[in-house]
């Protein structure tokens, strides 16, 4: 049997690169408070109310994330014509919809598609008494900081496959 083998962490795929490495911790944080608010969202009994909660959280925080790695389209905009044809390109192999781009809730509802079981799981999970409330906070958590990871991988790839400089770190 084959073994799988799982795909680089963002710290990984930085490579020792100071810069990258600050900006990965802070999109983290941001990332792991956004996912607590997430959790508690999934625990309340409301069909729909944890994907628009996770929708709107995910609609603020991609932008931030997009923030620290220099990839809003303000940033990108700013860039020469040269350097922002590298960025474009890179975005392009990297794949992503959230790079770049004006962050709308219709754009994070489609790139959060991938996981779409999990609604029925958290929905189904929710009505049990305190366990299956446990489960759906686990569940939404867990969601959105997967959604978070993946889209950090992907502005880590973009900015070393641009070479791109990031911005100073906000204080």
């Amino acid at each position: 049997m084959l073994k799988k083998s799982r795909p680089p962490s963002a710290e990984q795929l930085a490579d020792g690169d100071r810069a990258l490495q600050a900006a990965i911790e802070s999109s983290r944080r941001l990332l792991h408070r956004r996912a607590l608010y997430a959790a508690v969202a999934s625990t309340v009994p409301v069909p729909g109310l944890d994907w628009a909660v996770d929708a709107a959280l995910l609609s603020r925080l991609v932008p931030q994330i997009n923030a620290h790695f220099g990839l809003t389209p303000a940033q990108i905009d700013a860039l020469t014509p040269h350097k922002r044809e590298q960025v474009q390109k890179a975005v392009s192999m990297v794949g992503s919809v959230l790079i770049g781009k004006l962050v709308t809730r219709e754009l994070v509802i489609r790139a959060s598609r991938t996981i779409g079981m999990r609604l029925t799981a958290t929905q189904a999970a929710k009505f049990v008494p305190l366990a299956g409330q446990a489960v759906a906070a686990a569940l939404g958590y867990a969601t959105l900081r997967y959604l978070g990871e993946q889209h950090l991988q992907d502005c880590v790839r973009v900015v070393k496959q641009a070479q791109l400089s990031l911005p100073e770190p906000r204080a």
